[in-house]
């Protein structure tokens, strides 16, 4: 997830040289300082990710499905990045939607109910949808670590999580689970 894209109408114009384009008819997608592109015509590379978090609807019932059969004791803002359980929901998407379904990163997905999951998945779905109809969303805590929870006043705290040790961004007042408020 390195880079920097930005969606736009097309036909608008281009300031500096972006690494990839991708444009249809209306929109086109561009994309600043990308490490490696990878196509493949086998499709297998799409058979390995899980139900895509902007389909409309978005299958919250088969994505929580995927993250049941992963194990109990998995963190959910990690599972929340695999893509092979639900594909689309990044780092941004991962701490505000955490945050607006009041769960923390550190949660086992063991000690979650099935309504919490599809809590949290219709957050990230909803924020996301959000932001590429209507253009950047405010965040909440992604990248605000020491500043007050605009819910409760206590200061966001961040992290690395996950094999990956991507920053997770979270406010141990306010998010149930580990590092978070009882129930």
């Amino acid at each position: 997830m390195n880079g920097r894209w930005r969606v736009r109408p097309t036909g608008e114009p281009v300031h500096g040289q972006p690494w990839l384009v991708l444009r249809s008819q209306s929109h086109e997608a561009l994309l600043w300082n990308g490490p490696v592109l990878e196509l493949s015509r086998s499709g297998r590379t799409r058979e390995r990710l899980g139900p895509d978090i902007l389909a409309d609807p978005p299958d919250l019932a088969e994505m929580t499905a995927n993250l049941r059969r992963e194990h109990p004791s998995r963190e959910l803002g990690d599972a929340l990045l695999d893509q092979r359980l639900v594909a689309g929901i990044g780092n941004v998407w991962r701490a505000e939607a955490l945050w607006r379904a009041r769960l923390s990163p550190w949660l086992r997905l063991g000690d979650t109910s099935d309504g919490e999951l599809a809590r949290v998945l219709g957050e990230a779905a909803r924020l996301m949808r959000g932001s590429l109809e209507n253009g950047a969303a405010r965040r909440t805590v992604y990248r605000r670590a020491g500043r007050p929870c605009p819910r409760c006043g206590a200061p966001i705290r961040s992290r690395g999580q996950g094999d990956g040790n991507r920053t997770a961004y979270w406010c141990p007042g306010c998010q149930r689970g580990e590092e978070g408020p009882a129930a």
